[in-house]
């Protein structure tokens, strides 16, 4: 993840079209809906309308198109005449699924036209064409500011849309195979806005804010790992988690019972287990964890896993605050992680 110093830093670079950032970042601009690479030509936007991303494919996955004026896909090359039709024919069309029939009637080799793709830009022209359309759907869930009431209203009024266009991007059909897992995705209304939850029958394997920055990210690292299809759809262990996170907004929940699996690093999971045993009403410090997983220089790589909770609540990285007492980050915002520890400050009251 790029640090605030570091965006604020690529922000001048930005500005100043300094050649020796191209290819080190990528910037998503909010008021266009584009990604442009350091030197782009443009009129230079507004650091609050800049997003900073590593690589293309983040960019592509939090919804931003290449810019047509910079090419960013092209930098450091130029790109052959064949695979820049491709990415023409993606933006015409993003949410078209290619098949092998697509490019013979187009005139173009399929296994030519994924080898050379794959050559400039390091991702094959599937998952590039995926990534858009993921993108896309995504976004169009972040649709509206953020603004925390009684109830937050975040991305669509219902969960029909959510199904709409998560199903483009994540419906394939499963092959008939043994090592192809089906996970479930599932949307649940909450006071402080919609979450989605991913699960099998067995374990829950994700619970986040439908907004929350990275969530393709975190999506697509969790289809890749578990080699997984993911489809619209409840089992019981989204009902599980779905009746629980009620009881527990509603100051019901003595302690959350839905089996779940966290997929990380023994680091990371050391981390994720002493956040669960930090009680309900009470904070620790990333100096404090640091020091009860015996780690105690290593605050930044706590934050980090921290920061890499994908169990939002259940694992209670919300109540990791600042050694001065300020709140600090949180993937779904510092107004839900206020609205959080209050909550459960009051919770037995």
């Amino acid at each position: 993840m790029i640090s605030e110093k570091e965006q604020k830093h690529y922000y001048q670079a930005l500005l100043a079209k300094d050649s020796t950032y191209d290819g080190i970042f990528f910037v998503g601009i909010k008021s266009t809906g584009i990604f442009c690479h350091a030197t782009c030509p443009a009129r230079k936007p507004k650091y609050e309308n800049c997003t900073f991303y590593e690589t293309a494919e983040e960019a592509l996955l939090s919804g931003y198109r290449p810019c047509k004026r910079c090419k960013p896909l092209s930098f450091p090359r130029e790109i052959p005449p064949l695979v820049q039709q491709m990415v023409e024919l993606v933006e015409e069309n993003p949410e078209k699924r290619w098949k092998d029939q697509d490019f013979a009637e187009l005139g173009i080799h399929s296994m030519t036209a994924r080898r050379q793709f794959k050559k400039v830009y390091g991702m094959t022209f599937v998952q590039y064409a995926r990534s858009r359309r993921m993108g896309m759907a995504l976004k169009s869930i972040k649709n509206g500011e953020k603004r925390i009431d009684t109830q937050l209203d975040v991305g669509y009024d219902s969960s029909s849309g959510f199904y709409d266009a998560f199903s483009k991007i994540m419906g394939r059909n499963p092959k008939q195979s043994k090592d192809i897992k089906v996970l479930s995705a599932d949307w649940i209304d909450t006071i402080l806005g919609p979450m989605m939850s991913i699960a099998d029958d067995e374990y829950l394997y994700l619970l986040e804010f439908v907004d929350r920055r990275g969530l393709e990210r975190e999506i697509e690292r969790l289809r890749n790992r578990m080699n997984a299809s993911i489809v619209p759809g409840k089992t019981k262990i989204n009902e599980q988690i779905k009746e629980e996170l009620d009881l527990y907004f509603e100051k019901k929940l003595d302690e959350f019972q839905t089996p779940y699996i966290c997929l990380g690093s023994d680091f990371q999971k050391s981390v994720w287990q002493a956040l669960t045993d930090i009680m309900r009403g009470e904070t620790s410090s990333y100096k404090e964890l640091a020091t009860v997983i015996g780690s105690p220089n290593g605050m930044r790589a706590v934050g980090n896993a921290n920061g890499a909770n994908q169990l939002a609540i259940i694992i209670p990285c919300h109540r990791v605050i600042q050694t001065d007492g300020s709140l600090g980050g949180y993937g779904g915002g510092v107004e839900r992680k206020k609205w959080l520890l209050k909550h459960e400050r009051e919770y037995d009251l």
